[in-house]
């Protein structure tokens, strides 16, 4: 499970890091903290469907589209 967690993190450090924005800011605009983010980031923590959806959301994007990438990888 740890493989797919970390490949779900890369994919949303990929599109954060495309926004030019922050863990911070991401925490912030998908209502999180940022320590949380970067356990996503890490690998450490797997996102419910609403946290994903929140993360896509702060993104601008689809949160298939983070799912799609993450199959992708």
């Amino acid at each position: 499970m740890r493989g797919k967690n970390k490949a779900v993190g890369q994919v949303i450090r990929e599109l954060r890091e495309a926004a030019h924005i922050s863990q911070e800011a991401l925490g912030d605009r998908a209502g999180i903290h940022r320590t949380y983010v970067s356990q996503l980031e890490r690998g450490i923590k797997s996102p419910t469907l609403v946290i994903l959806r929140r993360i896509a959301d702060a993104l601008g994007i689809k949160a298939s589209e983070i799912v799609r990438k993450t199959e992708e990888s």
